[in-house]
């Protein structure tokens, strides 16, 4: 009788699920009773789940109404909207690294429980004799059935105890102990990153939430202010129909499309007093720093692009998979850089600047263009939806785009990737440049608006 009782021990010690699974399996695979009536307490128990749900919805639509309020309210002050919403969508980007690192550290996890695992399975015989050889010492009748490790490791403790007097075998006792605690910490660990990415997860859609709200409040008031706005976006498509490359584009934009050609003109005088102040700050010994972008009022960039130097931030959170010079992937070279990202990823901008063109222009997909003065341009392609229009001053960190679920740039696409890809390209007078030297080094030196 004993040796069938060690082999379901060690059956499940090694290839068992949790107890919870194990049960949860048993119930769903009972019978549905064949009792027509309802009983009380389930009636009851569907009354309180009822409730619940009206309580749950009830929440949700006070607190729609209270984010309402404060978007409104916001509104009335430029300032304190750009600010909400810089800090908004650089929150739901930090969101975002949390659980892309979250993910990589639990599939790291769950390998290492695979491996445990598959180790204390290959050595099951080897458990049965230790175990027997316990029980025998301890003349103790083992536990009919175990289902979890934290079970097995009780019992080879009590064990343990009672057979000490036998060196070699408590030594073998301790090293497979050692190997069950550790998968018992291991899945504790487990629990609570699956519990903390689903924090994340609820955090992440409630910023989003919030940061939908604050796009469209900021959209409305660039709407009340142009007037034609939807007369002019036809229009800047129509005239992308008609060039057949981006710095055709941008010249055509900027010459016969009113709201990107006054784009223009704000961004050549703002480089000129950009220029004057630099100039200025050298004379006097000062240097320009994130702390010029600290004011969230500014309606011209805070200091000339060339300037910005290693202070930029990338506008999405991803990897790069191509680098300015390199391969384009089509037998070309590479204008720009792309980086993969995840679906739905937030996109913001890296630079002040004004928009001269958004909406979908021939194999980038969604287009953004953005004039940072002193002859920059700024492109940005690949988004699945872009959130600001023509003619519109933005800051950097400002959100502008979102990606999709897949890469809408066609040169990506040749190479199979499936995933959403943005590409970034800046450009000094029509000429494509690296746009290395601009990004900031670390976290700490990038503007953050």
């Amino acid at each position: 009788m004993r040796a069938p009782v060690l082999n379901l021990l060690i059956a499940s010690l090694a290839g068992a699920n949790l107890a919870g699974t194990s049960l949860a399996q048993a119930q769903t695979a009972a019978p549905a009773p064949q009792t027509a009536a309802v009983s009380p307490d389930a009636i009851k128990q569907r009354e309180q789940e009822l409730e619940a749900a009206r309580a749950r919805q009830k929440s949700a639509e006070e607190a729609q109404a209270k984010l309402k309020a404060e978007i409104t309210a916001l509104g009335q002050d430029r300032t304190q909207l750009n600010q909400q919403l810089i800090e908004t969508a650089a929150g739901v980007r930090a969101v975002e690294t949390k659980i892309d690192e979250a993910e990589a550290r639990l599939r790291a996890l769950n390998g290492r429980e695979q491996q445990m695992r598959a180790s204390l399975d290959l050595r099951r015989a080897h458990i049965v004799e230790v175990l027997a050889a316990l029980q025998r010492a301890g003349r103790r009748t083992p536990p009919a059935l175990l289902v979890r490790p934290e079970d097995a490791l009780q019992s080879l403790r009590t064990a343990m105890l009672l057979g000490a007097v036998v060196p070699e075998l408590r030594g073998r006792a301790e090293k497979i102990a050692g190997e069950l605690g550790e998968l018992v910490a291991l899945r504790k660990t487990i629990a609570i990153e699956r519990d903390q990415l689903a924090s994340d997860r609820d955090k992440v859609h409630n910023d989003q939430t919030r940061l939908t709200a604050l796009v469209d409040e900021r959209q409305r008031q660039q709407a009340a202010r142009e007037k034609d706005l939807d007369a002019e976006n036809s229009r800047a498509i129509a005239l992308s129909r008609q060039v057949g490359d981006l710095q055709g584009l941008i010249a055509k934009m900027e010459q016969d499309l009113q709201s990107a050609a006054k784009a223009a003109e704000k961004a050549a005088e703002a480089a000129k007093q950009a220029e004057a102040k630099a100039a200025a700050s050298a004379n006097s010994g000062a240097k320009s720093g994130p702390g010029a972008f600290k004011d969230k009022s500014r309606t011209t960039p805070a200091i000339a692009f060339a300037s910005a130097k290693g202070l930029l931030p990338l506008p999405v959170n991803g990897n790069k998979i191509r680098d300015f010079g390199g391969s384009d992937g089509v037998g070309g070279v590479q204008k720009g850089i792309s980086l993969a990202t995840k679906p739905g990823s937030q996109v913001t901008t890296p630079c002040d600047g004004w928009v001269v063109y958004a909406g979908p222009f021939r194999s980038y997909g969604q287009l953004l263009i953005l004039n940072a003065g002193g002859g920059y341009h700024v492109l940005i392609a690949g988004m699945e939806r872009i959130s600001v229009n023509i003619g519109q001053f933005v800051l950097t960190g400002e959100p502008v785009a979102t990606m999709g679920s897949t890469s809408q740039v066609a040169s990506i696409l040749a190479t199979n990737a499936s995933q959403p890809v943005l590409y970034v390209e800046f450009r000094k007078d029509g000429t494509p440049i690296d746009p290395g030297p601009w990004w900031a080094a670390n976290e700490g030196e990038k503007v953050r608006g």
